[in-house]
């Protein structure tokens, strides 16, 4: 099963928090924290890592907190994710230092690359307004 860690879940509604609240200025961690019951130092860190990528910026002092460093538009899905992941990568062998033992006989390795690529491409195309904006679609019951 495909799943987000929980850095890039906690990391995502972190970010999709700052971003509904950033016509009231700031959002502090701890605020983010506790709305989310995401444990503080996790949470710092995730912030951390978002500011030092520049996706968002901490502001400091006592109305201090963390504003996106763009406009919604101009950050992807994909890119909170790779910030906080690294690579998008489903499975081992897509990775250039894999050891896998059925790279040799492997014959899912193209059909697999061609659903890594549709992940990523769709993780790239989403933005964060898209997300603010709430017209993320329903995913279909499956039967």
């Amino acid at each position: 099963m495909l799943r987000f860690t929980k850095r890039a879940d906690y990391g995502l509604m972190a970010i999709h928090y700052i971003a509904i609240h950033e016509d009231h200025g700031s959002v502090s961690a701890k605020r983010i924290a506790d709305e989310f019951r995401i444990p503080p130092e996790l949470l710092a860190k995730i912030l951390q890592r978002l500011a030092r990528e520049r996706l968002i910026v901490s502001q400091n002092g006592p109305k201090g907190g963390y504003v996106l460093a763009r406009r919604p538009a101009e950050i992807t899905v994909g890119q909170v994710v790779r910030v906080l992941e690294g690579p998008i990568n489903i499975v081992e062998c897509m990775e250039s230092d894999s050891d896998c033992p059925q790279m040799a006989r492997c014959n899912l390795r193209r059909p697999v690359q061609k659903i890594q690529v549709a992940i990523s491409q769709m993780l790239d195309s989403m933005s964060l307004a898209e997300l603010v904006a709430n017209d993320v679609p329903e995913l279909f019951a499956i039967r």
